[in-house]
């Protein structure tokens, strides 16, 4: 195994070559979670995982509560599902709490005042109510607590963290939040082990071939909470060592040949690329210098079998989504072709006329 056919086997992995399912929940499932900060790149990185979803239907799923975005690992918003959310939150919010520890502390957060903060908004959204920020605001306002400054993204991401809140429907372009009890049915919980060892598996079984420290970067998780995880899917998983280095990867078929490339407009922060720590496999050598870390992490990315060639962006003008390209090298008139496919299948997902640049 070589970098070509890790990349390659993590493109079938994630579900981005011949997408089997129309339904959302399937992907975000398989994945584990889906990183979702920049939320309209985010329905579109499930969305190229599915059959054809567009925009209105991720909405809707969103909507529906289907899908649900909150802090759970790292920290940083994700997709997770109803089934998992629970789950997820016991394994990993004590370590995202304690690294946000110092944060936390420099505002003056300490037990006390979450515990205020907590009785405040359950009294605010019980009854289904389902509020922005900005009302979660004035609730905690008239509860005598300071929302200043980036307090109130701590109180309401602990409250996430917590288990206490999640999103609701959008109210139009503003999020908003609901108590979790009443958004979420009952669903089984999972011990400590079983929990790590099921998140083990579903990183590894979408994510692999991949590296503890991948893994470690992706669950905000402890290397020796990543160590034990393998230890238990050690039946399950295979382990390649290339360049010194021992990927871990479930066991699947090698990826097929393939006539035309697998080419992707994959969005900023999809999980085909930032969820990993080391970015060899995924940049061919001759492109690297050609980007600096701000690229790295803020791009949208055009990937042909699992390799970056390029970045694109999105803006709109005249009723048309418009598409740029920016090239690490001259693409040939296949790939441009396929590439030009793929802003027309983004398109598509936005139900909106394209424009080329």
């Amino acid at each position: 195994m070589d970098f070509r056919e890790i990349a390659r086997r993590r493109m079938d992995n994630q579900g981005l070559v011949n997408p089997t399912t129309d339904n959302p929940i399937d992907v975000v499932a398989w994945q584990g979670a889906v990183q979702a900060q920049e939320y309209a790149f985010a329905k579109w990185a499930v969305a190229q995982r599915t059959t054809g979803m567009n925009d209105a239907q991720m909405e809707q799923a969103f909507t529906d509560g289907t899908i649900l975005r909150t802090h759970v690992m790292r920290p940083t918003w994700h997709f997770v599902t109803p089934a998992d959310i629970r789950w997820m939150l016991v394994l990993t919010a004590p370590r995202v709490n304690q690294v946000m520890g110092s944060y936390y502390r420099a505002h003056a957060l300490d037990d006390a005042t979450f515990r205020r903060s907590s009785e405040a908004l359950t009294r605010a959204l019980a009854g289904g109510k389902h509020l922005t920020r900005a009302e979660l605001a004035t609730a905690l306002q008239h509860a005598g607590i300071v929302t200043d400054g980036l307090r109130l993204g701590f109180l309401v991401m602990r409250a996430e963290l917590d288990a206490l809140i999640c999103s609701g429907p959008r109210r139009g372009k503003q999020f908003t939040y609901a108590l979790l009890e009443e958004r979420v049915p009952p669903a089984k919980s999972l011990a400590r082990d079983e929990a790590l060892a099921e998140l083990t598996k579903r990183y590894f079984q979408s994510h692999g071939p991949a590296l503890i420290k991948d893994f470690v970067w992706w669950s905000g998780l402890t290397v020796a909470d990543a160590k034990q995880g393998i230890e238990m899917l050690k039946p399950q998983l295979q382990q390649e060592v290339v360049n010194g280095q021992s990927y871990w990867f479930a066991d699947s078929p090698a990826p097929a040949q393939r006539s035309s490339p697998a080419t992707y407009l994959l969005p900023v922060y999809d999980e085909a690329l930032a969820s990993f720590k080391d970015y060899s496999a995924a940049v061919p050598p001759q492109f690297e210098g050609m980007w600096d870390n701000s690229d790295r992490i803020f791009s949208h990315y055009v990937v042909i079998d699992g390799q970056i060639v390029g970045s694109w962006k999105r803006t709109f003008a005249k009723g048309a989504v418009v598409i740029e390209f920016k090239s690490f090298a001259t693409w040939s008139d296949a790939e441009t072709e396929a590439i030009h496919a793929e802003a027309q299948r983004f398109a598509d997902f936005l139900g909106m006329p394209l424009a080329l640049r």
